[in-house]
């Protein structure tokens, strides 16, 4: 064996000095042979296990000469000192301890709240590496460049929003992550994964999959999916290490918080109307022989009504029945009644459309935020609602996750996904902790819909229990 050199290119490994006839399992880990270039090759993320492959078999063999360059690794060692430390809770300790007692690779999960952005510093000092933060929206990365700036005073990258700047420490979108991660892939030691349960898409993947990092953390507060690809974080990013519920910081560290169910009728022409559609769709389903709740029925469905006028008919009565149950007459009606209940509160109204969103606005007066409002005005919305100048907010998705929102005491989810992720995610956006304050979250449900069991689904979560 001669001189062994490892190099990155574009998101893999490439590991020159082993010959074709290597066997298998004398091979550093997902190393394979690559006939385009005569060399063996391996994914990025696998470069932790391929150098200490590398180095224990050298030191076994004790091969005069035998030398090993990595030429792979682009990323610095530091000497990060944080400026605003402070004594960090119990269950942060712990999670920093359990994801260290793994190799500094692994998933934290914690509710909104908890302090998942101080675990995140927590493994930056304890890393002490080039350090990449991946975030979901160009909010959250906006809000983690303020993050990282205020705790170590150094300057930040960005990628997304227009900018390329890699630094040291850099924060980016998931967007940009995946894009870039090709080419700039071996420059960070240690990568966070804000929110990665977004990660196991078909492309975001890829920004675990082409990085080399050795050190990777992984937050949450709703890890699993509903088709299952969570399981796929355990290889580049790593198996969950920690795991604390809402149920189990509330009170201490988060809000104490009361669930309530608001229950509305449709109107008699509404009930009729929704009976009509649902009946058409429910016929339709039935002569195509379609079961929703089967894992492949909702692609089965919209199959099925591309291919004929009777199927396009289905689809919109789909769309009625849904539209009915989700933002009826009543349920604005109820929310007139919440939104004079809690005048004195901060109130977050959620809803499942923009359109819906938009309604509630002009007829309230209340500032809307929708994926439609831009980066600055959102900024502006959020200062005012946090510094009381609004009292309520409207918006459909766009602060399910991420957004810090202490100033919110009250949540009213007017409409929504059958989602158990989106509920909690809801429920957590009122939970941060401050003196005094007990959350309030109302569901506002439309009695004989299919949306009461959405909500049985939805509530599924021990949260609610």
């Amino acid at each position: 064996m001669g001189d062994l050199v490892l190099r990155f290119e574009a998101g893999t490994l490439l590991l020159e000095g082993l010959s074709e006839e290597t066997p298998q399992d004398a091979l550093p880990p997902g190393c394979a042979w690559d006939p385009r270039v005569g060399l063996h090759r391996a994914p990025a993320w696998r470069y932790r296990e391929v150098v200490t492959h590398i180095v224990r078999d050298l030191r076994a063999r004790s091969e005069p000469g035998a030398r090993f360059r990595d030429e792979a690794r682009g990323y610095n060692t530091l000497a990060l000192e944080h400026r605003a430390a402070r004594e960090a809770f119990g269950h942060q300790r712990e999670a920093l301890e359990a994801w260290r007692a793994r190799g500094s690779r692994g998933v934290v999960v914690l509710p909104t709240g908890a302090g998942k952005s101080y675990v995140a510093e927590m493994a930056a000092l304890s890393a002490q590496r080039s350090t990449l933060v991946v975030a979901p929206t160009l909010d959250l990365m906006n809000q983690w460049h303020d993050v990282l700036t205020t705790a170590f005073g150094c300057p930040v990258g960005l990628l997304g929003g227009g900018y390329c700047e890699p630094r040291d420490l850099t924060v980016a979108t998931y967007d940009s992550a995946y894009l870039h991660m090709e080419r700039l892939g071996a420059r960070w030691g240690l990568v966070v994964f804000d929110e990665c349960h977004h990660l196991p898409g078909p492309s975001y993947l890829l920004a675990a999959e082409c990085s080399l990092a050795p050190f990777r953390l992984g937050l949450t507060a709703t890890l699993e999916r509903a088709d299952g690809r969570e399981a796929l974080l355990d290889g580049p990013v790593g198996p969950v290490v920690y795991r604390r519920g809402i149920k189990d910081l509330a009170g201490a560290f988060l809000a104490d918080y009361d669930v309530e169910t608001v229950q509305v009728e449709l109107t008699e022409e509404e009930s009729e109307a929704y009976a009509r559609a649902r009946g058409v769709y429910k016929d339709f389903l039935a002569s195509s022989g379609i079961n929703m709740a089967a894992p492949d029925g909702w692609g089965r469905f919209l199959q099925a009504t591309s291919r004929s006028s009777a199927g396009r008919r289905a689809f919109l009565a789909y769309r009625e029945q849904k539209l009915l149950s989700l933002s009826s007459q009543a349920k604005i009606h109820a929310l007139g009644g919440l939104l004079k209940q809690h005048s004195r509160d901060r109130v977050l109204v959620f809803t499942n459309d923009n359109d819906t969103v938009y309604t509630i606005s002009r007829t309230f007066l209340l500032p809307a935020l929708t994926h439609q409002t831009d980066v600055k005005e959102r900024r502006e919305l959020l200062a005012r609602f946090n510094a009381g100048a609004y009292p309520a907010l409207v918006t459909s998705r766009v602060l399910n996750e991420g957004v810090n929102i202490p100033a919110a005491n009250v949540a009213i989810v007017l409409s929504g996904t059958s989602s158990v992720r989106e509920h909690v995610q809801r429920l957590g956006r009122i939970l941060r902790r401050v003196e005094g304050k007990r959350a309030l979250l109302y569901e506002v449900i439309t009695r004989n819909t299919v949306e009461e069991r959405q909500s049985d689904r939805r509530r599924e979560h021990d949260a609610y229990r």
